[in-house]
C-alpha cells in the first residue's frame, strides 16, 4: 500500500470515527429526552435555545463541527451545502422569538445534518443527487417568501390608507 493511499484510508477511519462522535452529539443535542406518553424527543439544543445566545453559539459550534465530519469524509459540495442550508433555517428562524425556540424543539438540524451523512456514506450518488436537486428549491422558496413578504406588506400599506382615510 503506497503513502496516498494509506493516506485516504487513515482520512477515511478518522472520519468514520468522526461520524460515530457526531452521532453521539446529535443524539444528546436533538433527542436526549423523551416527552412521557408521547413518541416525541428533544434534546439540550432547544432547552439551550431558551437562554437568549446560549442556543445560538452551541448549536454554531456543533454545526461547525458536523462540516468538519463531512469534509473528513469528502463529502460533495452539494451535501455540504445541504447541511449548511439546514443550519441556515434552524439560525434564522431560531431568531424570532418564541416561535424560534419553539421550532428548536420541532426542526432538529443536527439530527438532519447526521442523517444526511449516514445517507450519503450508505449511498453516495443517490444522496449526493438528491441534494443538488434539493438546492435548486432553495432559491424558489426564497423567491416565494420574499414575493408572499412583498404582497402582505402592499396589502397592509393598502389597509393603512384605507383606515387614514376614513
Amino acid at each position: 500500500m503506497d503513502d496516498k493511499a494509506r493516506s485516504d484510508a487513515d482520512r477515511q477511519s478518522r472520519g468514520r470515527r468522526e461520524l460515530d462522535r457526531l452521532r453521539a452529539i446529535a443524539r444528546l443535542f436533538d433527542q436526549a429526552f423523551a416527552v412521557p406518553g408521547t413518541k416525541w424527543r428533544f434534546g439540550i439544543d432547544a432547552l439551550f435555545g431558551l437562554v437568549p445566545g446560549l442556543g445560538d453559539i452551541v448549536g454554531a459550534v456543533v454545526a461547525v463541527y458536523a462540516l468538519h465530519v463531512a469534509r473528513t469524509l469528502r463529502a460533495p459540495g452539494a451535501i455540504q451545502l445541504h447541511m449548511l442550508g439546514n443550519i441556515a433555517v434552524d439560525a434564522i428562524v431560531g431568531t424570532v422569538p418564541l416561535a424560534g425556540d419553539l421550532f428548536d424543539f420541532v426542526f432538529k438540524a443536527q439530527t438532519r445534518n447526521l442523517a444526511l451523512l449516514d445517507a450519503w456514506v450508505a449511498a453516495p450518488e443517490p444522496t449526493a443527487s438528491r441534494s443538488r436537486r434539493g438546492l435548486l428549491l432553495v432559491p424558489i422558496a426564497v423567491l416565494t417568501v420574499f414575493i408572499l413578504l412583498t404582497v402582505f406588506g402592499i396589502y397592509m400599506l393598502y389597509l393603512l390608507f384605507s383606515w387614514l382615510a376614513n
